[in-house]
C-alpha cells in the first residue's frame, strides 16, 4: 500500500509541539510577534494572510497586520517595512507576494531586517543556507524536510531529482538536502524547463519533488517503483465544480501513486507544512532576539 503522507496532521503536530517554546518565551516577556504586510487588494493574497492570522491565533503567537495601498507609492511601503524592522513587539514579518507592478520585489526584500525575515529570503539568509549556516530554513524547503522525516525517508546517500528551480523551493531544497546533516547528505539534481530527457531522470530518483508550477507535470510513467514523490504544485484548473474549478498538484496523483512508495497529496500535503514552519521560524527569530533558549521540534 502506498502511503499517503499526510501534511495536515503533520503540520498540526508541528503547531503543538510549539507551544510549549512560546510560553516560554512569553514568560521571559518576548510572546513572539508576527507581522504580515498586504499592499494591494489581491483576493488570494487575503486569503493566506487571513489563514497566517488563524495559525498565530492557535498557538499563541502575536498577529499583526497592515495593509498599504495598492497605488501607494513603493516609499510608502519601504517606511512600513522600516517601522517593523524597529518595532521590538515584532520579532518576525512576511510581505506577501505579489505587489504591485511598480514595485520591485528583490528591493522589498533587500530593506527586510534579516534577522526577521522569517520567509528566508534576505540575500543574507539565502547565503547562509548555502553556507551550511542557516538562520532560517525557507519555510516550503523545511517543511518538505519535515514531511520526508514524518514518512521515516532518509535522504542520506539518496539520489533526489527537484523539478522546479525556483528561488522559493527548489535551489534552496537543493541547498539543504546535500548539507552534512541527518536530513541532508542527498545527492540532488535539479530539473527545469530545458531540462531534457526529465522522465528518465525522475525514474531513476529514490526522492521526486515536484515544483515547477505546471499542473500535473509529473505522471505514473516518470516515476520509479517504490519511490517517494513530494508534490508542492498548487494548481487552480477549470473543472464541472461548484466552484468551476479544482485544486490540482504538479503530480499527476493516481498514477504517480500506483508506483509510489509515499506521495503528498494536493491539497493536504506541503501546503500546511509551508505555514506551520512560518510559526516556527517566528518562534526561533523571537528566541535569538530575546536570547531565551527554546526546544524548537
Amino acid at each position: 500500500m502506498t502511503e499517503i503522507i499526510d501534511g495536515n496532521a503533520v503540520a498540526s503536530q508541528i503547531r503543538d509541539d510549539l507551544t510549549d517554546a512560546i510560553e516560554t518565551l512569553a514568560d521571559a516577556g518576548a510572546r513572539p510577534g508576527l507581522a504580515t504586510v498586504l499592499m494591494g487588494d489581491d483576493p488570494a493574497s487575503q486569503t493566506y494572510v487571513n489563514m497566517k492570522q488563524r495559525d498565530c491565533e492557535e498557538v499563541g503567537i502575536e498577529s499583526i497586520h497592515v495593509d498599504v495601498d495598492g497605488d501607494a507609492p513603493p516609499e510608502e511601503l519601504y517606511e512600513t517595512i522600516a517601522d517593523l524592522n524597529d518595532d521590538p513587539e515584532v520579532h518576525g514579518y512576511i510581505v506577501q507576494a505579489p505587489v504591485p507592478d511598480h514595485v520591485d520585489y528583490r528591493e522589498v526584500i533587500r530593506r527586510v531586517d534579516p534577522a526577521k525575515d522569517v520567509d528566508g529570503f534576505h540575500p543574507e539568509n539565502v547565503g547562509r543556507v548555502v553556507a551550511g549556516d542557516a538562520r532560517f530554513r525557507p519555510c516550503t524547503p523545511h517543511g518538505v524536510q519535515k514531511l520526508l522525516e514524518s514518512a521515516d525517508v532518509e535522504t542520506e546517500g539518496k539520489d533526489v531529482t527537484i523539478v522546479g528551480r525556483s528561488d522559493i523551493v527548489g535551489k534552496p531544497l537543493a541547498n539543504l538536502l546535500i548539507q552534512k546533516a541527518d536530513d541532508g547528505n542527498a545527492t540532488v539534481t535539479i530539473c527545469h524547463s530545458r531540462t531534457e530527457n526529465l522522465a528518465e531522470k525522475t525514474r531513476n530518483a529514490d526522492i521526486v519533488v515536484a515544483a515547477a508550477g505546471v499542473p500535473e507535470l509529473v505522471d505514473g510513467s516518470m516515476i520509479g517503483e517504490g519511490s517517494v514523490v513530494i508534490d508542492v504544485g498548487v494548481n487552480r484548473v477549470d473543472a464541472d465544480t461548484e466552484k468551476g474549478y479544482e485544486l490540482v498538484g504538479d503530480v499527476e496523483f493516481e498514477s504517480a501513486k500506483e508506483q509510489a512508495s509515499a506521495i503528498t497529496p494536493v491539497p493536504g500535503g506541503v501546503g500546511p507544512m509551508t505555514r506551520a514552519m512560518l510559526l516556527y521560524n517566528t518562534v526561533e527569530a523571537a528566541s535569538q532576539q530575546a536570547d531565551v533558549d527554546v526546544e524548537l521540534p
